[in-house]
């Protein structure tokens, strides 16, 4: 099994949903720097980096871009 990165963010809304959305999808996520990120500060230098498998990519990015969208406020987003 071998991990890929789908995003790194700061944002812990969009680390909660992102994860609760691919678990929901039966991917399995781990969320790596999450001490270091936390050591640092509040100053956001670090950010957290989401791992997924590489199998799971392509649906995992889907869920990213629905996050997007939400985000944005597009067709699956909320208006």
């Amino acid at each position: 099994m071998a991990m890929v990165e789908l995003v790194r963010t700061n944002e812990p809304v969009l680390l909660s949903w992102l994860l609760a959305e691919l678990a929901s999808s039966g991917i399995e996520a781990t969320i790596l720097d999450v001490h270091t990120s936390i050591l640092e500060g509040s100053i956001s230098a670090i950010p957290r980096r989401v791992m997924v498998d590489e199998d799971d990519m392509p649906l995992a990015a889907r869920v990213l871009e629905m996050a997007n969208d939400i985000g944005r406020g597009g067709p699956n987003g909320f208006e």
